[in-house]
């Protein structure tokens, strides 16, 4: 069997940095797709905190048709739930919470495209031809193969982001993880970040389509100012500054453990690290595992192996992303951040990294 590994495509994003939207790239994925057996979407394949569910499912469903069109009849696909598209299997979620004593979500649990009327529309756009489900927090690939988006990650990271910080709060009122290796179940991340997330779905379709707002667009900016290379403007270093002041108040108030360090290299470290404490803690067995949502593809060949290894050995792959962010991607192809890649896994052997969009295309019109 052959499976493609694709994560963080932000299909919907309110500006059109979302690489799918244009002729070459979704032409590459989609003659990516011959031969797989099997495609796993894993996790933040929409964008859904720029602005009303229905917009990125408007922007979707061409994208998605052709990617149903592309597979082999008979192939699947899955559907993994991420942060910024978590209103995927949230209903799903919730109508398992209201069973009384329902079994734990373990590291993987599977159901039918009908846990959201968004899987269930993805399913019916991506045909008949094709077989589609969903799964969370993860799935396994083979039985030495973990994926997952890893945005339980953000309840570890020590990098200042916005959802690690809120997370820390959340924790002050739910509790903090276990610290004991395996001790740890999903409802335990789960606990202090689905109620963020459902906050900032509500923020996202309460507000009209095209508003000015945006956590992704924010953050970015934010990011581009903070860990500028000495020709960052006088705000962001006055920012940066500041920035060991506000990390102190956050540390004393109990929101972290955060870390003043931004820089590039800062964050994948922590990065790494956080994935290696989620795994940990839930007790994966895997001699692989794959995860997404940092962007940060790797391990790549400039990159320092033992940082990518767990403390078992298994190796860490992250399978980057598919948007254009010119803040922080570049399109070279040493650039952890260049879109357009996916991993490759098969019966046997290491799990493979794949460049899949060579030509990104031309940046669309601001009225696309």
């Amino acid at each position: 069997m052959q499976t493609l590994v694709i994560s963080d495509t932000h299909i919907g994003s309110r500006r059109p940095v979302d690489i799918l939207r244009r002729p070459e790239p979704l032409e590459a994925l989609c003659g990516a797709l011959a031969d797989i057996d099997r495609l796993v979407l894993l996790g933040d394949l929409l964008e859904l905190r720029h602005g009303p569910l229905y917009n990125a499912l408007g922007v979707a469903r061409p994208i998605i048709e052709a990617i149903g069109a592309a597979l082999p009849k008979g192939s699947e696909v899955v559907l993994v739930g991420g942060n910024h598209d978590s209103a995927l299997v949230s209903p799903w979620l919730y109508r398992r919470g209201a069973v009384e004593q329902p079994a734990p979500l373990g590291v993987e649990t599977r159901t039918t495209a009908d846990a959201s009327p968004a899987t269930e529309a993805i399913a019916g756009w991506l045909g008949k031809r094709v077989d589609c489900t969903v799964a969370y927090p993860g799935l396994w690939l083979r039985d030495d193969v973990w994926a997952t988006h890893g945005h339980y990650l953000d309840r570890l990271i020590t990098i200042p982001t916005f959802e690690r910080i809120v997370a820390g709060a959340m924790a002050r009122i739910v509790g903090n993880l276990p610290e004991q290796p395996g001790s740890a179940a999903a409802e335990d991340f789960e606990a202090a970040l689905s109620p963020v997330y459902a906050w900032l779905d509500q923020i996202a379709n309460g507000r009209a389509a095209g508003g000015r707002w945006a956590t992704g667009a924010a953050s970015a900016k934010a990011w581009s100012m903070l860990s500028g290379d000495g020709r960052a403007p006088l705000r962001g270093k006055a920012l940066a500054a500041l920035l060991p002041l506000g990390i102190a108040g956050i540390n004393l108030a109990g929101l972290g453990p955060v870390s003043s360090k931004i820089s590039s290299d800062e964050l994948r470290h922590s990065g790494l690290e956080a994935m290696a404490g989620v795994v940990g803690l839930l007790g994966v067995e895997a001699d692989y595992v794959i995860f997404g949502h940092t962007h940060c593809a790797g391990p790549l060949p400039w990159m320092d192996p033992a940082e990518w290894l767990l403390p078992s050995g298994a190796q860490m792959i992250n399978s980057g992303c598919w948007t254009d962010e010119p803040r922080i991607n570049s399109t070279e192809l040493a650039s952890p951040y260049r879109p357009g890649r996916g991993v490759l896994v098969t019966d046997f052997g290491p799990p493979q990294q794949l460049v899949i969009a060579d030509d990104l295309g031309q940046r669309p019109q601001s009225g696309f």
